[in-house]
Formats: C-alpha cells, sequence, structure tokens
C-alpha cells in the first residue's frame, strides 16, 4: 500500500475526488435546469455522472495495475564498482561475425534481448556489360541477408 502513497498518487488521488465530485455537481446543475424546462439538459443530466463513472473507472484501473505490480528492485550502491554488478553474458550468433546479441540471463525467458548493430563494410561492385544496377543492387542485398541471419533489413549500410 505504500506504492499508492507517493506525491504522484497523492496527487492522482486528489484529482479523482475532485473530477468525480465535480463532475456530480454539473450533473446536478443540469437536471435543475433539465427541470426548470430545458429539455437538453436532460441528456447532460445523464451524461456527466457517466464522466465521473469513468474516471473512478481508471483510477481503480490504474490502482490495481499498481498493486499488482513487482515493487521496484533497488540499484547497487553508488560505491559499488561497476565490474561488481551483475551483466548479462554476450553470445554470438552464428553467422553473424560482428553482431552480437545479449543472452537473457538463465531462468528469466521474459527478458528482452538486446541486439547490437552489424556492421560490415560496403564493397562498391560495378554492374557487369548489360545487366541492371538496380538487379545487381538487390541480389548483393539479398546476399548480405543470406551471410547476417541475425540482421534485419534496417541493418544493411546500403
Amino acid at each position: 500500500m505504500k506504492r499508492l502513497w507517493t506525491p504522484a498518487w497523492v496527487l492522482r488521488h486528489v484529482a479523482m475526488v475532485v473530477l468525480v465530485v465535480g463532475f456530480c455537481a454539473l450533473g446536478w446543475w443540469q437536471i435543475s435546469r433539465a427541470a426548470a424546462g430545458n429539455t437538453l439538459s436532460w441528456a447532460y443530466a445523464v451524461e456527466w455522472p457517466i464522466f465521473a463513472a469513468f474516471v473512478v473507472f481508471v483510477w481503480w484501473r490504474e490502482v490495481r495495475h499498481t498493486l499488482r505490480g513487482e515493487p521496484a528492485t533497488d540499484d547497487p550502491p553508488a560505491g559499488t564498482p561497476p565490474s561488481d554488478r551483475p551483466v548479462a553474458p554476450l553470445a554470438s550468433t552464428p553467422g553473424t561475425g560482428a553482431a552480437a546479441t545479449a543472452a537473457p540471463p538463465t531462468g528469466t525467458p521474459d527478458t528482452p534481448v538486446v541486439r547490437r548493430p552489424v556492421r560490415v563494410v560496403r564493397a562498391t561492385v560495378p554492374a557487369g556489360d548489360g545487366e541492371d544496377a538496380d538487379l545487381t543492387e538487390y541480389n548483393r542485398y539479398l546476399t548480405w541477408l543470406n551471410a547476417n541471419p541475425g540482421a534485419r533489413p534496417g541493418d544493411y549500410p546500403g
């Protein structure tokens, strides 16, 4: 429950109460106008409480989301040297040359993998006699993709 008493959450609680009270007051005002003969106010008299219910719904959903979430882990103390901090090992993907991906720690399959960009040197090869330059470039691109199976098309240096 301590997570719901941070300054940000106190501001959210106050905003929720102010909005709900304000929307209910506006609904009551519209009911009084509708009773005085303004027929359009009947629609607004129904609309303002719906807005208040929506605010309560969003607030409740965020409270549940915060309470279900895992508590934030403490970072190592500032005096801890970087070499003592746990670091994910790097594993090279076969066939990618300089590309390496960070392997997720054992036992945590949901850890996202950090990819490093593939770096290659581009050698310009002129198109042969009578060959289409676009076709030659496309074939070079396909050859590069085949040689770098871990790479994405956006990693292509050309």
